[in-house]
């Protein structure tokens, strides 16, 4: 049957108008369907190669290591390049983790973004420019400023991924020159940091709430202090086991050694979650953090249902604080307010607009904000952002005044009654205190966007689209606006014809376009069991009237998506409950005969047809059993074909690219001195059929020896994850477009093929 719907915790996140062919109680259905289900379950079951655990921080940081070398001694070779350029688009914007405003400064706000970085406005929020170190991780999950305009970033995302991906730091940074330089500060091994604290008394004193790893137990979580500015810190509360960390920390405004934090206790596995246990709760120190108690009264006691939980607490009357919670499963499970330090607390009955504002995720939120000057005027983040003048006895509800799934609000302490909030589309001002009935005005330039792939224009390459996480599909002749919603999945632009356009959210639900994407009908009816996050679409390359769509089964179009026939039975390993989707992962159709067609799985199998489905052989017995991630065919020899696979490896042996020289009957390992980190994509340059071109969690890299030895590609590319890569040709030089998952997108001019 064909299907036509988005994840139903994603649902939502576009406004109704941007959604096209969603059938939201179609998608719920899915919820109880074996292996992944949402982005961060794809991003990571690919990942975690075999034997790994999903303690990915060491062997992502060798990688980037690797890559740096790589990049050093490939400088000169690269000198006549021309650096990668930035493409955009900058007026969309993605997820805002963390939100500050330079109290020392005019009108300078800085924002922690999910994976590009930090990113700086000198204009009030009007437009922001990228103020990261581009060789560092690029997932910020906190930042914290001093009145004299210090800057601490606590790295790797706390808000664990569902519908979206996250992933994990190296600690924290601190910069003195307002975001120029970067220089690390310690706490290398927390993986991921939730929120940061300054003692507004004592500026060289810093709390960090540290999440820890995601994946495995142990290592460095819970509550951390220096008081020297980070040269050194001190573990001040550990969690009650080796899964649970600090997810948020409050000081008191008038007694800075009366502290408030959060205990998280969860794991993700990578095909499930537990976001709750027994470590969950909300403690205090009255003695700047020698000994903490577990506050109780009508605050949740501890047990296996007690999830993520958030604290605040009023400058303007430090009697007064907010603590909000989830259960286990992300629903709704309580606010509670207390009017004296937390001794005891009365639990807020009007909790439906609570309940339904954080949906089944509120471990994508638990935060809570509190104007500066009013002890009860609190707002709290979730899909829509809720606000209450009365401490939470009514609120006031706003889903249509900016995107959805909201994360931070900063108040300017220079400004009165301006205030930004942070959000999983971007940036906004209020100048009217954050009145949710008031006017908003979004930033118009921040280039944090997560795309998952890219397609290029053969006639105009300055038309670019690409599917973008938590955005649409978009498109950049239409100033980069959305023409298809959900979570935006592949994208393709018919080689011959480029109004001929094509877009899929997640699961594959597909569009297609006869006028640029102006109006958009849905694809036809595809036979598959099982579908990807991302699944596949492709063109036949001598003729893209005929399209392959790729779910357990291999589907062929004739007519450019409007009927589809399956052409193959399961090519997976089958529906296991496993950490894969069981599904093609990749399709890929020799230019030299159309009947050949190669397929691969995300369970680690590839085959080939040499009569467009009539018969399949599998011929991937002899690569490692892990996530296929592309194959490509050269387009002179249908024979000769590429592999790449995605997963951290042990050891120091990338066994990332592959080659076959006799359609698959042997492989030859081609990673050479390729990074270990997953390769994502590859292509060959159209113009020059022995070069090619990687895509992968630290950057591109080139090969122009059959893979015996690989450059970076260019400069200037920073160390992000490249999705994809398209190609195209104009004015006779190679164009080289990268999809990256978090800073946009990227070209390099490769130029003219040499005589």
């Amino acid at each position: 049957m064909g299907l036509s719907f988005v994840a139903a915790a994603d649902a939502h996140r576009l406004p109704a108008d941007v959604v096209i062919g969603v059938d939201v109680a179609a998608l719920e259905a899915l919820e109880g369907v074996t292996g992944p289900s949402g982005a961060d379950e794809w991003f990571m079951a690919q990942r975690l190669g075999a034997g790994q655990t999903g303690d990915l921080v060491a062997l992502a940081g060798r990688a980037r290591a690797q890559a740096a070398r790589i990049g050093a001694a490939g400088a000169s070779t690269f000198a006549a390049l021309p650096a990668w350029q930035s493409m955009g688009p900058t007026n969309l914007g993605g997820r805002v983790t963390d939100l500050v405003v330079d109290p020392s400064v005019a009108n300078t706000v800085y924002a922690a973004t999910a994976s590009g970085g930090v990113w700086k406005s000198t204009d009030s929020g009007s437009t922001f420019n990228y103020a990261w170190d581009s060789a560092i991780t690029q997932a910020v999950g906190a930042i914290a400023i001093t009145s004299a305009g210090v800057l601490y970033a606590g790295t790797g995302e706390a808000n664990p991924g569902g519908g979206s991906a996250s992933f994990p730091g190296t600690g924290v940074y601190r910069s003195t020159d307002h975001g120029v330089t970067w220089q690390s500060i310690g706490l290398t091994g927390t993986n991921r940091i939730g929120r940061i604290v300054v003692d507004p008394a004592n500026e060289n004193r810093i709390l960090v709430a540290a999440t820890g790893n995601l994946y495995v137990p142990g290592g460095a979580r819970g509550l951390y202090r220096t008081t020297d500015g980070g040269a050194a810190w001190t573990q001040i509360l550990a969690g009650a086991n080796s899964t649970t960390g600090a997810s948020d920390v409050a000081l008191d405004p008038a007694d800075p050694n009366r502290i408030y934090v959060t205990m998280w206790d969860h794991q993700r596995m990578p095909g499930s979650r537990r976001y709750g246990g027994v470590g969950s709760g909300l403690f205090r120190s009255t003695d700047g953090g020698t000994s903490f108690t577990r506050l109780a009264s009508t605050l949740p006691a501890s047990g296996a249902n007690v999830g993520r939980m958030g604290v605040a607490v009023a400058k303007s009357d430090a009697n007064r604080v907010y603590a909000i919670a989830a259960n286990a499963t992300g629903n709704f499970l309580g606010f509670w307010t207390s009017t004296n330090r937390g001794d005891t607390w009365t639990k807020i009955t009007n909790t439906t607009a609570l309940n339904s504002s954080q949906s089944t995720f509120g471990w994508w939120f638990s935060r809570i904000f509190v104007d500066p000057l009013a002890p009860q005027h609190v707002w709290v983040p979730g899909v829509p952002m809720l606000e209450s003048s009365n401490a939470g006895g009514s609120w006031t509800s706003n889903s249509s005044s900016f995107h959805a799934d909201q994360h931070a609000l900063a108040f300017d302490p220079r400004v009165a009654n301006r205030v930004f909030l942070g959000n999983d589309g971007g940036i906004y001002r209020s100048t009217a205190n954050g009145s949710l009935s008031g006017s908003w005005t979004k930033t118009t330039r921040l280039g944090n966007m997560q795309f998952y792939t890219v397609a290029v224009s053969q006639q105009d390459v300055t038309r670019i689209s690409g599917g973008l996480q938590d955005n649409g599909s978009v498109r950049s002749w239409s100033a980069w606006g959305s023409y298809y919603g959900g979570d935006g999945l592949q994208n393709l632009i018919d080689p011959t014809n480029h109004q001929k356009v094509y877009a899929c959210s997640q699961n594959g639900s597909c569009g297609r376009s006869t006028n640029g994407g102006n109006s958009m009908s849905s694809f036809g009816s595809t036979t598959s069991d099982r579908r990807a996050w991302l699944t596949p679409v492709v063109f036949d390359p001598s003729n893209p009237a005929v399209m392959y769509y790729g779910g357990n089964r291999l589907n062929r179009s004739t007519n450019s998506a409007q009927s589809w026939t399956a052409i193959s039975g399961d090519l997976s390993r089958g529906s296991s409950g496993s950490t894969s989707y069981n599904t093609i992962s990749t399709i890929a159709v020799a230019k030299t005969s159309a009947a050949t067609i190669y397929v691969g799985t995300d369970d680690g199998r590839v085959w080939v047809t040499r009569n467009t489905g009539s018969t399949w052989t599998e011929i991937g017995t002899a690569l490692p059993q892990r996530w296929v991630t592309r194959l490509a065919v050269d387009p002179t020899d249908a024979n000769l074909v590429y592999a790449t696979l995605s997963g951290y490896t042990t050891g120091d042996a990338a066994a990332h690219v592959y080659r076959t020289t006799n359609g698959g009957a042997s492989w030859q390992q081609i990673s050479g001195n390729l990074p270990n980190a997953p390769v994502n994509d590859l292509v060959l340059d159209p113009q020059n059929r022995n070069a090619l071109y990687v895509g992968t969690d630290v950057g591109v890299f080139t090969s122009t020896d059959a893979g015996a030895t690989w450059s970076a590609a260019g400069t200037g590319l920073p160390v992000v994850s490249v999705m994809d890569l398209a190609t195209a040709v104009s004015g006779g030089r190679t164009l080289i477009t990268a999809g990256t998952y978090g800073l946009g997108v990227y070209r390099l001019d490769v130029g003219a093929p040499v005589a």
